[in-house]
């Protein structure tokens, strides 16, 4: 212990007696200020992670032997309504997400570099990959080129980020020591586009205007798609990879000669789409890659080193498929968990160990490093009774957005939100009085459904239940096109019908036709028969907290047995200050979970998350309000657990 505290910190070593010069890769390694360094860096996204726990985890990644934190930028965070800025002092449910500066002043203190990742387009397993929503309102928007019409919203972002970003430099006296411009752009290439170099230039402009005067860096498959996602005479190019070091960084070599060599994202783990199975990386594999990345010799960036949890509605979607219809529509999951070094929870895990002895081994440049933090307690709490139900209809009428429409309509395309649409959560099309012929009717919904139905005739559920995953190949989910929904014939003069979409994530990755994700029904008309159905009310249910923790008018259960969508809630007591918990939801159906107003996440029978990570900051003393919206089958009691669950049906 006390020849470490004789170290120097790692900021006492690249910044004494001063600062003159920041990351420069003219030579075959990195150099910082002038000294050597080879970069040991982990990705932890501060959107992902409660602010509460950000300086436990930084000093977890300290601990382990890291100088660096990378973390991406997402702008539909800090973007979500046009025009109108959220760096944590903006009033919306993922605020206190947002303190970017904040987060860069704790890493410094723990003495640790960062690597940004403003994107514009960040990928990430995120909601439209870091894209405001409110960018599909603009017909004929192509992202990620050097269209003007995308550009100009890019750029007026970028002038507020970029000038927040260039006070936190490293060459005046911050902690970001390099910058990453847009992402994976090599993989955009298509039969249709080559990658736009005029977009790059015009994005690296925007960072020289802004002030930034770090390196600039690009990644991408070296192997897969060359230097098609870089300008090499401006940027140094990275490389993404699980596997096969030596043949990414040869062929990085072949690229841009002989300057330093890094992997941006050497994959840990892997993330889950819901149905899958869950998604492991055995110890062995990834220490043998490790190894293989530093004795090449390289810099490395491990993704994730904390993965933490897709909160609210923003996990991302990928497509599986070349279509442009959501054919191939795979959604990820609440968990960013990705089998991480630090769990989603901040647990050490053997990966954690691997790392910490094969940077102690390899790295040449001895500086202080913290003593590793204590475990977190987490506790399996007693299950608690469902004390009060909202029906359907009671929700319906709380709503506070109505508007009525001769046609159907995307949530995107609602004007709400400071004329910025709807983003998240469903949306509802409520067609009354509609005549059904004696016999029974069909409905028939034109193209995809964008991205879940529940069809409910005069109150009652007419579409199956989600119950094993097979179900997805059925009416009521993406994979079907131009579903058709037998409908009951009625006594009545006429029935009510409602169309409830769920929108379960924007697409992330894949070609820029793939990004044009509206959400609820908009490939075409809902038809009766063969007539089309004219004249609905559109309901938005984003479900923001002010929304929920207004609700009023809770009663017992009107019934466990009938499918049905409803809202449900619990109360959680606290005498004492609460700690981490799961909260288990595998006797629940498909919905979402919320506590004290805030969305935990969502929660499917499929699989293969079955619980719900919910740290004790998001938690107090005193009573702590759990509802549930289910969209079939509720479970008379919320049930917690110690550790995660994962198990597919």
């Amino acid at each position: 212990m006390a020849v470490s505290a004789a170290l120097p910190s790692l900021y006492e070593y690249y910044t004494m007696p001063r600062i003159h010069s920041g990351l420069n890769s003219d030579k075959p390694y990195f150099t910082l200020n002038d000294r050597n360094i080879t970069i040991y860096s982990g990705a932890m996204h501060y959107f992902r992670v409660p602010r509460a726990y950000w300086r436990d985890r930084l000093r977890r990644m300290r601990a382990a032997g890291l100088n660096t934190v990378e973390t991406y930028v997402p702008w539909n965070l800090h973007e979500p309504q046009e025009g109108k800025f959220d760096f944590g002092e903006g009033g919306h449910d993922m605020s206190d997400f947002l303190h970017l500066e904040e987060f860069l002043k704790t890493a410094q203190e723990e003495d640790l570099f960062a690597i940004l990742r403003p994107g514009p387009f960040i990928c990430s397993e995120w909601e439209f990959g870091g894209f405001p929503s409110w960018l599909l309102r603009y017909k004929g928007i192509k992202v990620r080129t050097s269209q003007q019409m995308y550009m100009q919203h890019v750029t007026r972002y970028f002038n507020v980020l970029l000038k927040l970003l260039a006070l936190f430099q490293f060459t005046l006296g911050g902690p970001i020591i390099a910058f990453q411009v847009e992402n994976e752009y090599g993989s955009t290439e298509a039969k249709n586009f080559k990658p736009d170099k005029v977009y790059l230039e015009e994005l690296r402009q925007l960072f020289i205007n802004n002030g930034i005067v770090e390196q600039l860096v690009t990644s991408d498959s070296p192997t897969q798609h060359g230097d098609r996602g870089t300008l090499p005479q401006y940027f140094l190019q990275m490389a993404n990879f699980a596997g096969s070091p030596d043949k990414e960084f040869d062929q990085l070599k072949v690229l841009q000669g002989n300057r330093p060599i890094m992997a941006m994202e050497f994959w840990a783990g892997w993330f889950d789409h819901w149905s899958e199975v869950h998604h492991t990386r055995k110890n062995t594999a990834f220490q043998q890659v490790l190894e293989q990345i530093l004795r090449y010799p390289a810099s490395v960036n491990m993704y994730m080193f904390h993965g933490g949890t897709n909160f609210g509605f923003l996990n991302g979607a990928n497509i599986a498929d070349n279509s442009i219809d959501n054919k191939g529509y795979q959604p990820t999951t609440t968990s960013y968990d990705y089998d991480a070094p630090l769990s989603e929870a901040g647990d050490y895990t053997d990966k954690y160990v691997t790392v910490k002895e094969l940077i102690h081994q390899y790295s040449t440049i001895k500086v202080r490093t913290p003593q590793t933090p204590k475990v977190n307690l987490r506790i399996a709490y007693q299950s608690i009774p469902i004390s009060g139900q909202l029906t359907y209809e009671e929700i319906l009428s709380r709503l506070p957005y109505k508007f009525e429409r001769s046609r159907l309509m995307p949530m995107e395309y609602l004007p709400m939100n400071n004329n910025s649409g709807q983003s998240y959560g469903y949306i509802i099309y409520r067609k009354k009085n509609l005549v059904i012929p004696p016999g029974g009717g069909q409905l028939k919904i034109s193209g995809r459904i964008c991205d879940t139905l529940m069809v409910l005739q005069d109150g009652v559920l007419v579409t199956p239940p989600l119950q094993q995953s097979k179900d997805l190949n059925g009416p009521g989910y993406w994979r079907i096109k131009n579903t058709i929904i037998a409908l009951n014939a009625s006594s009545k003069q006429g029935s009510t019908i409602d169309l409830i979409i769920e929108n379960w994530g924007r697409n992330n990755f894949g070609k820029l036709e793939q990004f044009m994700q509206l959400k609820g029904l908009w490939q075409g008309p809902v038809k009766l028969d063969d007539k089309i159905i004219y004249d609905w009310e559109i309901y938005p249910m984003e479900f923001k907290s002010s929304w929920t923790n207004s609700l009023t008018g809770w009663h017992p259960v009107h019934s466990w047995q009938k499918p049905k969508p409803a809202l449900y809630k619990a109360v959680l007591r606290f005498e004492d200050e609460p700690s981490d918990t799961y909260v288990d939801m595998s006797n629940w159906t498909k919905g979402i979970v919320m506590i004290n107003g805030f969305v935990l996440g969502r929660h499917a029978v499929i699989g293969p998350q079955q619980s719900l990570y919910l740290p004790a900051p998001f938690l107090k003393r005193g009573d702590n309000e759990i509802v549930i919206f289910e969209h079939f089958y509720a479970n008379q009691e919320v049930q917690f657990a110690r550790n995660p669950i994962f198990k597919t049906v």
